[in-house]
């Protein structure tokens, strides 16, 4: 794919209109955390909103999907969207690691160190039990929970 996402010539694009409404959603998270890895900021805001559509369209949202569209909020620099999500996840389940993990992001991003302390601290105190629960969302982004984890011990100072 080019910095567009486009196929290149001689290569065809996915049909997305074969795709259920969640492969359409997942897809186009994954493009657009791609692109912010890469730090292609036209092509992030070029398709968080198709992203952002994309979960629109799935509500009512569980906790996984609130993550990911809060993410690509977050990369889009749509920060009241992805705050929205952070608190929605934390309503449900004040513990959630991923709920922490964007109210931490989002802390980062304000250069709100108070606030991101304290996501922190309860992240680290939640992550025993909540990794204990074996939810699906976290096998599917452990790679966030383990380096936000990683990050938070870093800055709090805690050894592993």
């Amino acid at each position: 794919l080019d910095d567009r996402g486009a196929a290149p010539l001689g290569m065809r694009a996915s049909d997305i209109s074969s795709m259920s409404p969640q492969e359409r959603a997942d897809r186009l998270y994954n493009r657009v955390m791609l692109l912010a890895s890469e730090g292609k900021v036209d092509s992030v805001q070029f398709f968080a909103p198709m992203a952002i559509t994309a979960y629109q369209l799935l509500s009512p949202l569980n906790i996984d999907q609130r993550y990911d569209m809060g993410r690509v909020g977050e990369v889009a620099g749509a920060l009241p969207l992805a705050q929205a999500q952070a608190d929605s996840i934390l309503s449900e389940n004040p513990n959630h690691l991923l709920g922490l993990i964007l109210q931490s992001r989002l802390a980062t991003l304000a250069r709100d160190t108070i606030r991101l302390r304290s996501f922190e601290r309860r992240l680290l105190a939640a992550e025993r039990r909540e990794l204990a629960a074996k939810r699906e969302e976290y096998i599917r982004h452990q790679d966030d929970i383990t380096s936000s984890l990683a990050q938070a011990r870093k800055n709090l100072g805690v050894k592993q």
